[in-house]
Protein backbone atom coordinates (compact mmCIF):
# COMPACT_ATOMS: atom_id res chain seq x y z
CA UNK A 1 0.00 0.00 0.00
CA UNK A 2 1.09 3.26 -0.79
CA UNK A 3 2.42 6.03 2.01
CA UNK A 4 0.03 8.87 2.80
CA UNK A 5 2.99 10.45 4.72
CA UNK A 6 4.51 13.23 3.45
CA UNK A 7 8.30 12.59 2.50
CA UNK A 8 11.19 14.10 4.83
CA UNK A 9 12.68 16.91 4.34
CA UNK A 10 15.74 17.14 2.01
CA UNK A 11 18.70 18.94 0.49
CA UNK A 12 19.28 19.59 -2.60
CA UNK A 13 22.48 20.99 -3.71
CA UNK A 14 23.29 21.69 -7.41
CA UNK A 15 26.32 22.27 -8.70
CA UNK A 16 26.41 24.73 -11.56
CA UNK A 17 23.42 26.15 -10.58
CA UNK A 18 24.16 29.29 -12.74
CA UNK A 19 24.02 27.63 -15.89
CA UNK A 20 21.10 26.41 -18.88
CA UNK A 21 20.68 22.92 -17.45
CA UNK A 22 19.67 23.94 -13.81
CA UNK A 23 17.79 27.03 -15.11
CA UNK A 24 15.36 25.20 -18.28
CA UNK A 25 15.26 21.75 -16.96
CA UNK A 26 16.33 20.86 -13.24
CA UNK A 27 14.77 23.72 -11.38
CA UNK A 28 11.15 23.45 -13.27
CA UNK A 29 10.81 19.81 -12.93
CA UNK A 30 11.79 20.56 -9.03
CA UNK A 31 8.75 23.15 -9.23
CA UNK A 32 6.26 20.73 -10.65
CA UNK A 33 7.20 18.47 -8.27
CA UNK A 34 6.55 20.61 -5.13
CA UNK A 35 3.55 22.31 -6.84
CA UNK A 36 2.43 18.59 -7.20
CA UNK A 37 3.40 17.13 -3.50
CA UNK A 38 2.32 20.19 -1.51
CA UNK A 39 3.76 18.19 1.87
CA UNK A 40 7.33 18.05 0.15
CA UNK A 41 10.14 20.29 1.98
CA UNK A 42 13.24 20.62 0.09
CA UNK A 43 15.96 22.72 0.64
CA UNK A 44 17.42 24.30 -2.42
CA UNK A 45 21.01 25.48 -1.91
CA UNK A 46 22.59 26.68 -5.13
CA UNK A 47 26.17 26.61 -5.80
CA UNK A 48 28.88 27.99 -8.41
CA UNK A 49 31.84 30.55 -9.76
CA UNK A 50 28.98 33.16 -10.97
CA UNK A 51 28.18 35.66 -7.93
CA UNK A 52 24.86 36.15 -7.10
CA UNK A 53 22.77 38.51 -4.26
CA UNK A 54 20.36 36.78 -2.45
CA UNK A 55 17.30 38.45 -4.46
CA UNK A 56 18.91 37.72 -7.59
CA UNK A 57 19.11 33.75 -6.34
CA UNK A 58 15.39 33.94 -5.52
CA UNK A 59 14.05 35.56 -8.69
CA UNK A 60 16.37 33.07 -10.79
CA UNK A 61 14.28 30.26 -9.05
CA UNK A 62 11.63 32.14 -9.38
CA UNK A 63 11.45 32.67 -12.44
CA UNK A 64 12.11 28.53 -13.00
CA UNK A 65 9.39 27.94 -11.06
CA UNK A 66 6.72 30.00 -12.84
CA UNK A 67 7.34 28.94 -16.30
CA UNK A 68 5.55 26.11 -15.28
CA UNK A 69 3.31 27.62 -12.92
CA UNK A 70 4.46 25.82 -10.03
CA UNK A 71 3.14 27.47 -7.17
CA UNK A 72 1.63 26.47 -3.88
CA UNK A 73 2.97 25.71 0.32
CA UNK A 74 5.83 23.45 -0.92
CA UNK A 75 6.56 25.78 -3.85
CA UNK A 76 6.94 28.63 -1.03
CA UNK A 77 8.53 27.43 1.64
CA UNK A 78 11.23 26.48 -0.79
CA UNK A 79 11.77 30.12 -1.83
CA UNK A 80 11.43 31.30 1.94
CA UNK A 81 14.79 29.52 2.34
CA UNK A 82 17.03 28.90 -0.97
CA UNK A 83 20.08 29.96 -1.36
CA UNK A 84 23.00 30.68 -3.45
CA UNK A 85 27.02 30.27 -2.41
CA UNK A 86 29.77 30.67 -4.61
CA UNK A 87 32.24 28.39 -4.48
CA UNK A 88 34.95 26.43 -6.51
CA UNK A 89 33.34 23.06 -6.87
CA UNK A 90 36.36 21.73 -8.35
CA UNK A 91 38.05 22.51 -4.74
CA UNK A 92 37.25 20.41 -1.34
CA UNK A 93 37.81 23.86 0.59
CA UNK A 94 34.64 24.85 -1.61
CA UNK A 95 32.88 21.89 -1.50
CA UNK A 96 32.89 21.39 2.15
CA UNK A 97 31.68 25.02 2.65
CA UNK A 98 28.82 23.53 0.40
CA UNK A 99 28.19 20.58 2.04
CA UNK A 100 27.72 22.19 5.68
CA UNK A 101 25.70 24.34 4.39
CA UNK A 102 23.22 21.86 4.16
CA UNK A 103 20.50 20.89 6.84
CA UNK A 104 20.40 17.57 5.70
CA UNK A 105 22.42 14.84 4.22
CA UNK A 106 22.23 16.55 0.57
CA UNK A 107 21.77 14.99 -2.56
CA UNK A 108 24.15 16.30 -5.03
CA UNK A 109 23.17 17.21 -8.43
CA UNK A 110 26.33 17.63 -10.69
CA UNK A 111 24.75 20.10 -13.41
CA UNK A 112 28.28 20.54 -14.79
CA UNK A 113 30.40 19.55 -18.18
CA UNK A 114 31.45 15.41 -17.54
CA UNK A 115 35.60 16.85 -16.89
CA UNK A 116 34.52 19.56 -14.15
CA UNK A 117 32.02 16.30 -12.64
CA UNK A 118 34.88 14.12 -12.90
CA UNK A 119 37.31 17.33 -11.10
CA UNK A 120 34.17 17.56 -8.58
CA UNK A 121 34.20 14.08 -7.67
CA UNK A 122 37.70 13.73 -7.15
CA UNK A 123 37.73 16.79 -5.22
CA UNK A 124 34.81 14.84 -2.71
CA UNK A 125 37.34 12.58 -1.58
CA UNK A 126 39.11 14.65 0.66
CA UNK A 127 35.13 16.25 1.86
CA UNK A 128 33.63 14.39 4.99
CA UNK A 129 30.17 13.61 3.47
CA UNK A 130 27.21 13.50 5.56
CA UNK A 131 26.19 9.00 6.15
CA UNK A 132 23.18 9.14 3.28
CA UNK A 133 24.54 11.48 0.99
CA UNK A 134 23.60 11.00 -2.79
CA UNK A 135 25.20 12.07 -5.89
CA UNK A 136 23.59 12.73 -9.30
CA UNK A 137 25.63 13.03 -12.27
CA UNK A 138 24.04 13.92 -15.87
CA UNK A 139 25.10 11.81 -19.19
CA UNK A 140 27.51 11.11 -20.80
CA UNK A 141 28.87 8.92 -18.04
CA UNK A 142 32.68 8.85 -18.57
CA UNK A 143 33.75 9.53 -22.20
CA UNK A 144 34.41 6.39 -22.90
CA UNK A 145 34.81 2.61 -20.91
CA UNK A 146 38.50 3.00 -19.30
CA UNK A 147 37.08 6.87 -18.36
CA UNK A 148 33.67 5.35 -17.02
CA UNK A 149 35.10 2.29 -15.29
CA UNK A 150 37.35 5.23 -13.46
CA UNK A 151 34.53 7.17 -12.57
CA UNK A 152 32.51 4.88 -11.23
CA UNK A 153 35.92 3.20 -8.88
CA UNK A 154 35.90 6.90 -7.49
CA UNK A 155 32.07 7.62 -6.50
CA UNK A 156 32.04 4.34 -5.16
CA UNK A 157 34.60 5.42 -3.03
CA UNK A 158 32.35 8.17 -1.43
CA UNK A 159 29.29 6.22 -1.84
CA UNK A 160 27.28 2.83 -1.78
CA UNK A 161 26.01 2.52 -5.31
CA UNK A 162 22.40 2.52 -4.35
CA UNK A 163 23.22 6.46 -3.25
CA UNK A 164 24.68 7.01 -6.95
CA UNK A 165 22.21 8.73 -9.55
CA UNK A 166 23.81 8.27 -13.47
CA UNK A 167 20.56 10.08 -14.67
CA UNK A 168 18.71 8.85 -17.87
CA UNK A 169 15.97 11.70 -18.25
CA UNK A 170 14.88 10.24 -21.51
CA UNK A 171 13.01 7.46 -19.64
CA UNK A 172 10.96 8.44 -16.98
CA UNK A 173 9.16 6.78 -14.76
CA UNK A 174 6.16 7.07 -16.85
CA UNK A 175 7.74 6.09 -19.86
CA UNK A 176 9.12 2.77 -18.52
CA UNK A 177 6.06 1.98 -17.06
CA UNK A 178 4.43 2.43 -20.14
CA UNK A 179 6.57 0.32 -21.86
CA UNK A 180 6.62 -2.59 -19.32
CA UNK A 181 2.52 -2.37 -18.62
CA UNK A 182 2.24 -3.00 -22.61
CA UNK A 183 4.41 -5.51 -22.88
CA UNK A 184 3.95 -8.28 -19.90
CA UNK A 185 0.33 -6.98 -18.85
CA UNK A 186 -1.33 -8.12 -22.78
CA UNK A 187 -1.36 -11.86 -23.50
CA UNK A 188 -1.94 -10.96 -26.69
CA UNK A 189 1.81 -9.07 -26.84
CA UNK A 190 3.73 -10.54 -24.43
CA UNK A 191 4.41 -14.11 -26.50
CA UNK A 192 4.99 -12.07 -29.63
CA UNK A 193 7.90 -9.87 -28.80
CA UNK A 194 10.79 -12.92 -29.38
CA UNK A 195 12.37 -13.83 -32.61
CA UNK A 196 10.18 -16.29 -33.93
CA UNK A 197 7.63 -13.59 -34.41
CA UNK A 198 9.50 -10.29 -34.85
CA UNK A 199 11.74 -9.34 -38.18
CA UNK A 200 13.31 -6.32 -37.12
CA UNK A 201 12.77 -3.40 -34.56
CA UNK A 202 14.05 0.17 -35.25
CA UNK A 203 14.49 2.66 -32.32
CA UNK A 204 14.94 6.21 -33.13
CA UNK A 205 15.18 9.52 -32.29
CA UNK A 206 15.53 11.83 -35.24
CA UNK A 207 14.95 16.00 -34.54
CA UNK A 208 14.78 19.12 -36.39
CA UNK A 209 16.98 21.05 -34.40
CA UNK A 210 20.36 21.82 -35.15
CA UNK A 211 23.21 22.67 -33.36
CA UNK A 212 21.65 25.24 -31.03
CA UNK A 213 24.94 26.81 -29.51
CA UNK A 214 26.03 23.39 -27.67
CA UNK A 215 29.41 22.96 -29.76
CA UNK A 216 31.21 23.01 -26.62
CA UNK A 217 29.89 19.97 -25.62
CA UNK A 218 28.16 18.32 -28.56
CA UNK A 219 31.19 18.84 -31.01
CA UNK A 220 33.18 16.01 -28.51
CA UNK A 221 30.37 13.54 -28.33
CA UNK A 222 28.38 13.84 -31.77
CA UNK A 223 24.82 11.73 -32.01
CA UNK A 224 26.65 7.80 -30.68
CA UNK A 225 27.80 9.06 -27.67
CA UNK A 226 25.11 12.29 -27.12
CA UNK A 227 22.06 9.59 -28.10
CA UNK A 228 22.97 5.66 -29.12
CA UNK A 229 25.20 5.46 -26.17
CA UNK A 230 22.95 6.10 -23.63
CA UNK A 231 19.50 6.85 -24.12
CA UNK A 232 18.98 4.30 -26.99
CA UNK A 233 20.50 1.69 -25.72
CA UNK A 234 18.48 1.99 -22.19
CA UNK A 235 14.93 2.15 -24.45
CA UNK A 236 16.48 -0.48 -25.87
CA UNK A 237 17.04 -2.51 -22.81
CA UNK A 238 13.56 -1.84 -21.39
CA UNK A 239 11.98 -3.44 -24.58
CA UNK A 240 13.68 -6.52 -24.72
CA UNK A 241 14.54 -7.31 -21.04
CA UNK A 242 12.81 -10.15 -19.82
CA UNK A 243 10.05 -9.23 -17.15
CA UNK A 244 11.34 -8.60 -13.89
CA UNK A 245 9.84 -10.62 -10.83
CA UNK A 246 8.99 -7.20 -9.77
CA UNK A 247 9.43 -3.62 -9.95
CA UNK A 248 11.29 -2.65 -7.44
CA UNK A 249 15.12 -1.05 -8.75
CA UNK A 250 16.72 -4.25 -7.95
CA UNK A 251 15.05 -6.58 -10.27
CA UNK A 252 14.68 -3.90 -12.95
CA UNK A 253 18.58 -3.10 -13.17
CA UNK A 254 19.01 -6.54 -13.07
CA UNK A 255 17.21 -7.44 -16.27
CA UNK A 256 18.25 -4.71 -18.22
CA UNK A 257 22.28 -5.23 -17.06
CA UNK A 258 21.89 -8.52 -18.58
CA UNK A 259 20.31 -7.30 -22.25
CA UNK A 260 23.06 -5.08 -22.40
CA UNK A 261 25.94 -7.79 -21.28
CA UNK A 262 23.88 -9.59 -24.62
CA UNK A 263 24.26 -6.49 -27.05
CA UNK A 264 27.07 -6.71 -29.98
CA UNK A 265 26.96 -4.75 -33.04
CA UNK A 266 25.38 -6.61 -35.79
CA UNK A 267 27.87 -9.51 -36.82
CA UNK A 268 30.75 -7.91 -34.44
CA UNK A 269 30.99 -5.43 -38.04
CA UNK A 270 31.02 -2.29 -36.95
CA UNK A 271 32.41 -1.31 -40.52
CA UNK A 272 29.63 -2.56 -42.14
CA UNK A 273 26.90 -2.07 -39.76
CA UNK A 274 27.04 1.62 -38.59
CA UNK A 275 26.76 4.68 -40.85
CA UNK A 276 27.42 8.16 -39.92
CA UNK A 277 27.07 11.24 -41.64
CA UNK A 278 26.56 15.20 -40.46
CA UNK A 279 24.31 17.49 -42.02
CA UNK A 280 25.56 20.42 -44.27
CA UNK A 281 23.68 23.76 -44.85
CA UNK A 282 20.37 23.44 -45.25
CA UNK A 283 16.35 24.64 -44.33
CA UNK A 284 14.71 23.14 -41.81
CA UNK A 285 11.07 24.02 -41.29
CA UNK A 286 11.82 27.41 -43.15
CA UNK A 287 14.47 27.77 -40.82
CA UNK A 288 17.97 28.42 -42.88
CA UNK A 289 21.09 26.47 -40.72
CA UNK A 290 24.42 26.53 -41.68
CA UNK A 291 26.64 23.76 -42.47
CA UNK A 292 27.86 21.65 -39.05
CA UNK A 293 30.86 22.09 -39.86
CA UNK A 294 30.60 26.05 -39.79
CA UNK A 295 28.72 26.65 -36.63
CA UNK A 296 30.18 28.77 -34.22
CA UNK A 297 32.54 26.78 -31.84
CA UNK A 298 33.00 23.78 -33.80
CA UNK A 299 35.87 22.33 -35.15
CA UNK A 300 35.70 20.50 -38.30
CA UNK A 301 38.88 18.48 -37.87
CA UNK A 302 37.21 16.92 -35.05
CA UNK A 303 34.31 14.99 -38.02
CA UNK A 304 31.94 14.88 -35.38
CA UNK A 305 28.72 13.12 -36.92
CA UNK A 306 25.18 14.16 -36.43
CA UNK A 307 23.18 11.44 -37.58
CA UNK A 308 24.63 7.82 -36.41
CA UNK A 309 22.76 4.71 -36.94
CA UNK A 310 24.46 1.29 -35.52
CA UNK A 311 22.60 -2.33 -36.09
CA UNK A 312 22.89 -4.28 -32.97
CA UNK A 313 21.61 -7.84 -31.71
CA UNK A 314 20.59 -8.96 -28.44
CA UNK A 315 22.25 -12.16 -28.21
CA UNK A 316 19.91 -14.04 -25.63
CA UNK A 317 17.77 -17.06 -26.64
CA UNK A 318 14.38 -14.49 -26.65
CA UNK A 319 16.38 -12.08 -29.32
CA UNK A 320 19.11 -13.93 -31.36
CA UNK A 321 18.64 -13.09 -35.05
CA UNK A 322 16.50 -10.36 -34.89
CA UNK A 323 18.37 -6.35 -36.08
CA UNK A 324 17.99 -3.75 -33.81
CA UNK A 325 18.25 -0.40 -35.75
CA UNK A 326 19.40 2.61 -32.87
CA UNK A 327 19.59 5.88 -34.99
CA UNK A 328 19.82 9.12 -33.94
CA UNK A 329 20.06 12.68 -35.80
CA UNK A 330 19.62 16.53 -35.52
CA UNK A 331 18.59 19.02 -38.36
CA UNK A 332 16.80 16.68 -40.10
CA UNK A 333 13.04 16.93 -42.49
CA UNK A 334 11.15 15.86 -39.65
CA UNK A 335 10.91 14.49 -36.02
CA UNK A 336 10.45 10.98 -35.27
CA UNK A 337 10.78 9.56 -31.86
CA UNK A 338 9.41 6.10 -31.73
CA UNK A 339 10.18 2.31 -31.50
CA UNK A 340 8.89 0.39 -34.27
CA UNK A 341 8.72 -3.35 -34.05
CA UNK A 342 8.19 -4.70 -37.71
CA UNK A 343 6.50 -8.11 -37.36
CA UNK A 344 7.40 -11.74 -39.35
CA UNK A 345 5.25 -12.05 -42.61
CA UNK A 346 1.97 -14.35 -41.55
CA UNK A 347 3.25 -18.10 -42.75
CA UNK A 348 -0.08 -18.44 -45.51
CA UNK A 349 -2.21 -16.09 -47.02
CA UNK A 350 -5.04 -17.17 -49.49
CA UNK A 351 -4.18 -16.55 -52.84
CA UNK A 352 -7.86 -14.98 -53.19
CA UNK A 353 -7.00 -11.96 -51.30
CA UNK A 354 -5.17 -9.01 -53.20
CA UNK A 355 -3.26 -6.26 -51.64
CA UNK A 356 -2.32 -6.12 -48.29
CA UNK A 357 1.76 -7.57 -48.22
CA UNK A 358 2.97 -5.17 -45.57
CA UNK A 359 4.36 -6.78 -42.44
CA UNK A 360 2.15 -6.00 -39.27
CA UNK A 361 3.84 -3.22 -37.37
CA UNK A 362 3.97 -1.97 -33.42
CA UNK A 363 4.43 1.57 -33.07
CA UNK A 364 5.45 2.92 -29.68
CA UNK A 365 6.28 6.80 -29.83
CA UNK A 366 8.00 8.51 -27.06
CA UNK A 367 7.70 11.66 -25.47
CA UNK A 368 4.59 12.00 -25.71
CA UNK A 369 3.98 8.37 -25.08
CA UNK A 370 1.48 6.83 -27.96
CA UNK A 371 1.01 3.50 -29.42
CA UNK A 372 -0.39 2.18 -32.75
CA UNK A 373 -0.70 -1.33 -34.11
CA UNK A 374 -1.10 -1.08 -37.56
CA UNK A 375 -2.75 -4.54 -39.51
CA UNK A 376 -3.84 -5.54 -42.84
CA UNK A 377 -7.78 -5.77 -42.84
CA UNK A 378 -10.35 -6.56 -45.49
CA UNK A 379 -11.37 -2.65 -47.16
CA UNK A 380 -14.73 -1.52 -47.99
CA UNK A 381 -16.21 -2.43 -51.62
CA UNK A 382 -14.13 -5.55 -52.15
CA UNK A 383 -14.18 -8.16 -49.29
CA UNK A 384 -11.08 -9.71 -51.07
CA UNK A 385 -9.09 -6.67 -51.18
CA UNK A 386 -7.26 -5.90 -47.71
CA UNK A 387 -5.80 -2.57 -46.92
CA UNK A 388 -3.99 -0.86 -43.87
CA UNK A 389 -5.67 -0.16 -40.88
CA UNK A 390 -4.23 1.38 -37.63
CA UNK A 391 -5.49 0.94 -33.51
CA UNK A 392 -4.17 3.79 -31.75
CA UNK A 393 -4.17 4.61 -28.00
CA UNK A 394 -2.08 7.33 -26.00
CA UNK A 395 -0.52 5.97 -22.80
CA UNK A 396 -1.55 7.96 -19.40
CA UNK A 397 0.79 10.99 -19.35
CA UNK A 398 2.88 11.65 -16.36
CA UNK A 399 1.78 14.71 -13.48
CA UNK A 400 5.21 15.44 -13.54
CA UNK A 401 7.78 16.50 -16.43
CA UNK A 402 11.28 14.30 -17.03
CA UNK A 403 13.06 15.85 -14.43
CA UNK A 404 10.49 16.06 -11.58
CA UNK A 405 10.38 11.88 -12.13
CA UNK A 406 14.25 12.17 -11.59
CA UNK A 407 14.64 14.53 -8.93
CA UNK A 408 11.54 12.39 -7.30
CA UNK A 409 13.78 9.21 -7.79
CA UNK A 410 16.99 11.27 -5.86
CA UNK A 411 15.15 13.13 -3.60
CA UNK A 412 13.28 9.86 -1.99
CA UNK A 413 16.63 7.83 -2.49
CA UNK A 414 14.87 5.47 -4.94
CA UNK A 415 17.27 4.35 -7.94
CA UNK A 416 14.83 2.45 -10.03
CA UNK A 417 15.37 5.24 -12.97
CA UNK A 418 18.96 5.52 -12.66
CA UNK A 419 21.60 3.97 -14.35
CA UNK A 420 23.57 1.63 -12.68
CA UNK A 421 27.51 1.11 -12.84
CA UNK A 422 28.05 -1.90 -14.53
CA UNK A 423 25.24 -0.93 -16.92
CA UNK A 424 26.83 2.42 -17.49
CA UNK A 425 30.05 0.50 -18.27
CA UNK A 426 28.23 -1.92 -20.56
CA UNK A 427 26.99 0.84 -22.88
CA UNK A 428 30.57 2.17 -23.43
CA UNK A 429 31.36 -1.78 -23.93
CA UNK A 430 29.25 -1.91 -26.73
CA UNK A 431 29.82 1.53 -28.79
CA UNK A 432 33.60 0.87 -27.93
CA UNK A 433 34.54 -0.77 -31.59
CA UNK A 434 31.99 1.27 -33.57
CA UNK A 435 33.94 4.02 -32.16
CA UNK A 436 37.22 1.89 -33.00
CA UNK A 437 36.56 1.84 -36.48
CA UNK A 438 35.16 5.50 -37.11
CA UNK A 439 38.51 6.75 -36.18
CA UNK A 440 40.43 4.29 -38.14
CA UNK A 441 38.11 5.37 -40.60
CA UNK A 442 36.63 2.20 -42.08
CA UNK A 443 32.90 3.92 -42.19
CA UNK A 444 33.08 7.13 -44.64
CA UNK A 445 31.69 10.56 -42.80
CA UNK A 446 28.67 10.75 -44.83
CA UNK A 447 26.77 14.25 -45.57
CA UNK A 448 23.10 15.38 -46.15
CA UNK A 449 21.42 18.48 -46.11
CA UNK A 450 20.13 20.01 -43.25
CA UNK A 451 16.07 19.25 -43.88
CA UNK A 452 16.63 16.07 -45.99
CA UNK A 453 15.93 12.45 -44.48
CA UNK A 454 19.77 11.92 -44.47
CA UNK A 455 22.45 11.07 -47.14
CA UNK A 456 20.76 9.98 -49.95
CA UNK A 457 23.07 7.10 -50.38
CA UNK A 458 21.66 5.26 -47.17
CA UNK A 459 18.85 3.10 -47.97
CA UNK A 460 15.74 4.63 -49.80
CA UNK A 461 12.26 4.06 -48.44
CA UNK A 462 9.47 6.07 -46.83
CA UNK A 463 9.25 6.07 -43.00
CA UNK A 464 6.66 3.61 -42.88
CA UNK A 465 8.92 1.01 -44.58
CA UNK A 466 12.22 1.56 -43.12
CA UNK A 467 12.48 -1.49 -40.51
CA UNK A 468 12.15 -3.47 -43.38
CA UNK A 469 14.83 -2.01 -45.23
CA UNK A 470 17.14 -1.86 -42.78
CA UNK A 471 16.64 -5.47 -42.09
CA UNK A 472 17.66 -6.22 -45.16
CA UNK A 473 20.10 -4.14 -45.19
CA UNK A 474 21.61 -5.96 -42.22
CA UNK A 475 20.75 -9.31 -43.62
CA UNK A 476 22.42 -8.42 -47.04
CA UNK A 477 25.55 -7.49 -45.18
CA UNK A 478 26.10 -10.79 -43.06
Amino acid sequence: MTSTSAPQPATLLILGASGDLAARLLMPGLGGLLAHEPGRRVELIGAGVEEYTDAEWTQRVRDSFASVDAGGPAVDALLESTRYITADVTEAAGLTTLVEACSAPPSIYFALPPAITARACQALGDVDLPEGTSLALEKPFGTDLESAEALNRQVLELVPEDQVHRVDHFLGRSTVLNLLGLRFANRLIEPMLNNQHVESIEIVYDEELGLENRARYYDHAGAMADMIQSHLLQVMAVLTMNAPATLTAPDLRDEKELVLRATRVWGDDPAHHTRRARYAAGTVDGRDLPAYADEKGVDPSLETETLAEVVVEVANWRWAGVPILLRSGKALASRRREIAITFRPPTHVPREFTGGGTPDRLRISISPDEMSLELNVNGPGDAYDLSRAALHTDFGASDLTAYGEVLEGILDDDPTLSVRGDSAEECWRIITPVVQAWTAGDVPLDEYPAGSAGPSSWPAGSEQDEPAARAAVAEESC
